[in-house]
């Protein structure tokens, strides 16, 4: 039966994506051909189509209802750019005039602001990611397939053997990984799949595994019991029980009772192997691979998800697992479709160990905390620098806390290696006892409150974000980028390096630094990037507040590190607030910049949440989840449960498979 069903699933996916699924598309409207697309190739097309496409921008393509409302994105940083008089160049002799500007920001405004209408987006199986297909096969079978490899205290090694296995997927079109509707599966792959297939059953049928064995069988096993004991009746309960949690959702009893009738007629080895091949041909099955693979949906309907298929997407939003038998139960009884039952499964997922992957997995992903590995050479530094945001995140989406607290969080964690960053508060901390014979370890962190220590608090001033982006370049953009939501192109490819001055004209790096954003097309970047940075160089490039009277400057200091006596963090946001130091930018963020801040989250997480790339008609479901976090400043527990009960996340769009053309 599993056999069968895997092969047709996978026949199923194989069909080009237009047969299996597709999105509703509206009609364009009329201006765009008459109004628009003329003003588009009098001054734009010669830099952003056909042959010469600057900044991944390409006007060209943009042909049918589809292609526009598809690259809405482009629309929105069209808007944007003309807003601040940033293109076209200058220097370019010809440009549009104000009141062309006006129809080009009047068309938008229509187009993808006014008249958009909330609804959901196609339905799209998504294959496991890496971290996903772990989780779900330690969920299955109670233990983590492991490497044999022995590691010293002092080296980092990757301990799960799915993880060393199975290719990196890279981030979708949403920006996460998880985002694997367009991932294909590669042969390699496959051949993964059934390694760990087979490496994961012959663990379970071994003597080390037999409290594993038991628990799936559901009986007490007698202490004597060899795999090989194992009897027709007990094969049959282990898969009867298997089978419907690994393609996590109820499966016809009768229908399974028939497809493992023939197990009544063997015995020992024979048995062992005809039920490792039912389990294997589940494994590798396209229905246990890919989420949602089993929805049930009506062709050519916008429709809620049923039960099961929404249990499916809480429990991968919320653990990057599968669903436990707690939530399959609220899933089966009903309860899980009201929002007070939603609401309390919520609750109680935020409260499980298993919630952690919301700060490994999404928040690391969104932030970008892998660069981290590359901020010091010291193993257990980056271990600790490592640990401490993900504590923080995890603290802020399990404990109720503020969204905007992301910022302005007097709450930070550290240990032993990260309490220097914090000289004045870490007499808070239980003092770490060395036990006898390790150099070092890694320790857990403890928490504690910032009552003492200047300059920190939040996210932007942990010494591991400060110290994986090292120059004020790097810092403003990742603050621009990560945590304001700004969508910034790639610098052009013909940026001159930055010209230093010579040795006696004793500049400091700011100042060097001003005579090459004073080119026009370095400027229209750096107006938003720089003040961000400038203001974040009171610490170094290890993340040391560097106002601390106990300070020493490094001796290998960067040439972006300028000394504390020259520094000048002040600046000027291109929407005109202007700030002296670091705590004054602090306040326009949780201020001016609050609603920019909210609504990057709500975005961030609601792709996370759907595993795929927004689109123009989520654009209404962001306003109101973002606009009700900004009233009542909410927590984040508040923003998962407003993704949660949104429109996308829990209806979606099924299309008719196409019908094959007939030759005439």
């Amino acid at each position: 039966m599993i056999a069968t069903l895997s092969r047709f699933l996978f026949t199923l996916l194989a069909l080009p994506a237009a047969t299996f699924l597709q999105a509703a598309t509206s009609h364009i409207d009329g201006p765009f051909e008459s109004d628009i697309q003329p003003l588009l190739q009098e001054y734009c097309v010669e830099c952003h189509g056909g042959k010469k496409v600057k900044g991944n921008i390409d006007f060209t393509i943009m042909t049918s209802p589809e292609a526009i409302e598809a690259n809405f994105e482009i629309w929105e940083l069209v808007s944007d750019v003309l807003a601040y008089q940033e293109m076209p160049p200058e220097e370019e002799d010809n440009r549009p005039t104000s009141t062309e500007i006006q129809q080009i920001q009047d068309w938008y405004q229509q187009r993808f602001i006014q008249s958009v209408e909330a609804r959901p987006g196609p339905f799209k199986p998504r294959r496991l990611s890496a971290p996903e297909y772990r989780n779900t096969l330690r969920s299955l079978f109670g233990f983590d397939l492991e490497t044999t490899i022995m590691a010293a205290e002092q080296t980092e090694t990757e301990p799960s053997l799915v993880l060393k296995l199975l290719p990196t997927d890279p981030p979708g079109n949403s920006g996460f990984i998880n985002d694997t509707h367009a991932a294909p599966l590669s042969s390699h792959a496959w051949e993964q799949y059934a390694y760990l297939a087979d490496r994961v059953l012959q663990e379970l049928f071994s003597l080390q595994r037999l409290d594993a064995l038991e628990t799936l069988i559901g009986e007490n096993l007698p202490p004597a019991f060899r795999p090989t004991d194992l009897s027709p009746k007990q094969a049959k309960a282990l898969l009867l029980r298997f089978t419907p949690r690994a393609l996590r959702r109820p499966q016809p009893q009768s229908h399974l009772d028939s497809s493992f009738a023939h197990l009544n007629d063997l015995s020992g080895l024979a048995l062992v192997d005809a039920t490792q091949t039912e389990l294997k041909a589940l494994l590798v099955s396209p229905a246990f691979l890919y989420r949602g693979l089993l929805f049930d949906g009506q062709p050519a309907k916008t429709q809620r998800v049923d039960a099961n298929e929404l249990a499916e997407r809480l429990s991968y939003f919320l653990w990057e697992d599968m669903p436990d038998e707690r939530l399959l139960e609220a899933a089966a009884n009903g309860t899980l479709d009201t929002p007070d039952g939603l609401t309390a499964q919520i609750d109680r997922m935020l409260a499980s160990p298993k919630s952690i992957s919301l700060a490994q997995s999404f928040g690391a992903q969104w932030l970008g905390l892998a660069d981290i590995d590359n901020a010091d050479n010291d193993v257990n530094m980056r271990r600790a620098l490592r640990s401490q945001p993900y504590d923080f995140l995890n603290y802020l989406f399990t404990e109720n806390r503020p969204v905007m607290e992301l910022i302005d969080s007097k709450t930070t964690f550290a240990n032993y290696v990260t309490a220097s960053f914090y000289p004045k508060d870490k007499v808070q901390m239980v003092k770490y006892k060395k036990p006898k014979g390790i150099e070092k370890q890694t320790v857990p962190n403890q928490r504690l409150t910032l009552t003492h220590d200047e300059g920190r608090g939040g996210i932007l001033t942990m010494p591991g974000i400060l110290a994986m982006n090292k120059s004020p370049i790097l810092r403003g953009t990742w603050v621009l980028r990560k945590i304001l939501g700004e969508r910034l192109g790639d610098p052009p490819d013909d940026v001159p390096p930055i010209e230093i001055a010579g040795p006696k004209a004793n500049l400091t790096f700011r100042e060097r630094f001003e005579q090459h954003r004073s080119d026009p097309t370095c400027a229209r970047c750096h107006d938003k990037i720089d003040p961000l940075g400038f203001a974040m160089q009171v610490y170094d490039d290890r993340g040391v507040y560097k106002l601390d009277p106990n300070y020493k400057t490094p001796k290998r200091a960067k040439e972006h590190d300028d000394p504390a006596e020259t520094l000048d963090t002040s600046g000027q946001l291109p929407s005109g607030e202007t700030f002296a130091n670091y705590e004054e930018l602090q306040s326009i963020l949780i201020g001016a910049k609050r609603p920019d801040i909210i609504r990057n989250a709500v975005e961030c997480t609601l792709a996370y949440a759907l595993a795929r790339k927004l689109e123009a008609y989520d654009r209404p479901t962001i306003d109101a989840i973002a606009e009700s976090i900004d009233e009542t400043n909410g927590t984040w527990r508040d923003l998962f449960i407003a993704v949660s009960q949104s429109l996308p996340f829990q209806k979606t769009y099924v299309s008719a498979p196409s019908t094959p053309k007939r030759d005439s």
